[in-house]
């Protein structure tokens, strides 16, 4: 009986769970928002919360418990020169948001069903994420798909 046992295996032995939240844990951190699957997503929201609420307390202590907790994330190998690490981005930027704010650090938002497994997908992101704008050039017609003018000139009077 598994009465009272929380948290699920998602297919994983206990050291690939852990090593996979603390990767997704860093890539939330870094981009803001992240493309997971719905249980995975229910999974790492209260790890990361708690990282967040560690972090609006900036001490050398909880640094290094942070630090400790994403493992790999820090390594200079691991980010561009001149680039934050995962951690200085935690406590610089996202914890400060955040410090006057009583917990729910994050939102889920269900996307549907991945098409070939039927899997559930869902961003997780900060609450107070907004995405970027992206730059998209309106279509002009339907002459880039020739080499020249004169090819959709003429294949438009055919």
């Amino acid at each position: 009986m598994r009465h009272r046992r929380t948290g699920r295996k998602l297919g994983r032995d206990a050291s690939h769970r852990d090593a996979l939240f603390m990767n997704m844990a860093g890539q939330l951190i870094k981009h803001g928002r992240i493309r997971t699957t719905l249980p995975k997503a229910k999974e790492l929201r209260p790890i990361v919360e708690r990282m967040v609420t560690r972090a609006r307390e900036d001490n050398l202590h909880n640094r290094r418990t942070i630090m400790k907790t994403l493992r790999m994330h820090d390594k200079a190998s691991s980010r561009k020169a001149g680039e934050k690490t995962v951690v200085q981005t935690l406590f610089e930027e996202i914890a400060p948001r955040f410090q006057g704010r009583p917990g729910g650090y994050t939102r889920i938002v269900k996307l549907g069903n991945r098409p070939g497994d039927a899997a559930p997908m869902a961003f997780i992101e900060w609450v107070d994420f907004v995405p970027e704008a992206r730059d998209y050039a309106p279509a002009q017609g339907h002459s880039h798909d020739f080499a020249t003018e004169a090819e959709a000139e003429a294949h438009s009077h055919a």
